[in-house]
């Protein structure tokens, strides 16, 4: 029996929670070494100014934009590859492969050139003044450069952890992480690149990952390979990833995009601001990964499950780890909130006794409600791993652009909060998203896409 084999058989008839811990630890290790790209270039930007802090902190939004509409053709691939391996239908899990090698890295490319030329008009479209507006123009073009890298990186760690393999994916872009570490002082202090040298960093990191995962995709032991010399186009396998990939893709650039508008009312309060709201949201993106890990091993597990007609097994994945989220997510989110333990994480990023006081409050205050992500991604996880992805969609679109922007109206103009409007605006938005996206489970909606003989096959618990 292959390690594939193995890993589908400990998540069809293994010990639950045993099977959401495997999956799901690695994939906290591997979102933390991806964050680390970030974090590698706050801190050393940070050495430089205030102004590459806001810089990078402005353009983020638009690179994640792009990033996130790419990632929901890739997370449809590892859904619909999973419930294929969970039926046992290996054919049509390497013909799924293929299918979405091909659509992600046409994505890249077309849409790579098309944000390469249009970068300038964007950055003055947010607002920048001339510094930080040439400084936003520099970092964006490039880190817009390597999303062909990207992608096929983000293409191995779909099929490996379709099927249960996390641990990969993990060793990959543990390598690229410490590429990054090792070439960002390198550039920025030593060479004094600044603002291009933390983006030329980690391009460069990603190369030698994304030429591993090309060819371990293509390599025809392994139990799932990419074969574009058999690729046959199938129509209907082609409108099963727009289908699932395209609701999240825009599910998730609809929500990026809002993000960028949320800078663009954050740059009102000041470059200050601007640099705290950066900070405190890639440290608060640490806190929330088990959250997000949690997500992704329950949407695994549920649809390796859904394609073997276990329903009920499906539903058990997704309690226990939306448990496991919430309990762990509570009491480390209880310990960073505290104004002590905030205020010393934040100066690891920032010098300035300006933008400390300001991303240490915003720290404080994520950190103590970001509980409710665990509710939120897992109960996603879920949605995701049955394909329907519509309600995913709403709801992530609806976040921003209804509950985050209504309630930062509303402290701003009633209230007088200034830049804690937007922090309050934040943890408000996700208690609502969490509160509403688990009223769908409840109503039974994640089932909307699966097909009548699974659902009558056997009783489903709620």
């Amino acid at each position: 029996m292959s390690k594939a084999e193995k890993n589908t058989e400990a998540i069809l008839s293994g010990n639950m929670i045993t099977a959401i811990l495997s999956l799901a630890i690695p994939i906290v290790i591997n979102n933390f070494i991806q964050t680390m790209y970030n974090l590698t270039d706050t801190y050393w930007l940070g050495k430089l100014g205030t102004n590459e802090m806001a810089s990078i902190s402005l353009v983020t939004p638009m690179q994640n934009i792009i990033i996130n509409f790419g990632a929901g053709l890739t997370l449809a691939g590892s859904i619909l590859i999973s419930q294929y391996v969970g039926a046992r239908d290996k054919k049509n899990a390497q013909s799924m492969a293929n299918h979405i090698f091909i659509c992600s890295m046409v994505f890249a490319l077309i849409c790579g050139l098309i944000c390469f030329l249009t970068t300038p008009a964007i950055v003055t479209w947010l607002g920048a003044n001339e510094t930080i507006h040439k400084m936003g123009t520099t970092y964006l073009r490039i880190v817009i450069t390597d999303l062909p890298f990207l992608f096929m990186i983000n293409i191995y760690s779909a099929v490996n952890q379709a099927q249960g393999d996390t641990i990969r994916p993990m060793k990959l872009n543990m390598l690229g992480i410490i590429l990054n570490m090792i070439f960002d002082p390198l550039f920025i202090m030593v060479f004094k690149w600044g603002i291009a040298g933390a983006a030329l960093a980690t391009m460069i990191a990603k190369v030698p990952c994304a030429l591993i995962a090309v060819i371990s995709l293509f390599n025809s032991k392994n139990e799932i390979a990419v074969n574009l010399k058999k690729f046959k186009f199938n129509s209907k396998m082609l409108y099963r990833i727009l289908s699932v990939g395209l609701p999240t893709a825009i599910g998730n650039s609809t929500m990026q995009f809002g993000f960028l508008l949320m800078t663009k009312n954050v740059l009102t309060y000041g470059n200050n601001a601007m640099a705290a709201y950066g900070i405190g949201n890639r440290i608060n993106g640490i806190i929330t990964m088990p959250a997000n890990a949690m997500g992704s091993a329950a949407a695994t597990i549920a649809g390796q499950n859904i394609g073997a007609k276990q329903l009920d097994r499906a539903v058990d994945s997704y309690k226990k780890s939306r448990i496991i989220s919430v309990a762990f997510l509570f009491g480390a989110g209880f310990i960073l909130s505290r104004s002590f333990v905030s205020t010393s994480v934040v100066k690891i990023f920032s010098s300035d006794g300006n933008v400390i006081p300001m991303a240490a409050e915003f720290l404080s205050i994520m950190a103590l409600w970001c509980w409710t992500n665990g509710i939120y991604n897992t109960t996603v996880g879920l949605f995701n791993g049955a394909g329907n992805t519509i309600v995913t969609m709403i709801v992530d679109a609806a976040r921003l652009w209804v509950f985050r922007f209504a309630t930062l109206f509303i402290f701003s103009h009633f209230f007088h909060m200034a830049e804690q409007s937007v922090w309050y605006s934040v943890v408000a938005s996700n208690g609502i998203s969490a509160l509403i996206m688990y009223i769908c489970y409840k109503l039974g909606w994640w089932k909307w896409r699966i097909p009548k003989d699974i659902i009558n096959d056997r009783m489903i618990k709620k």
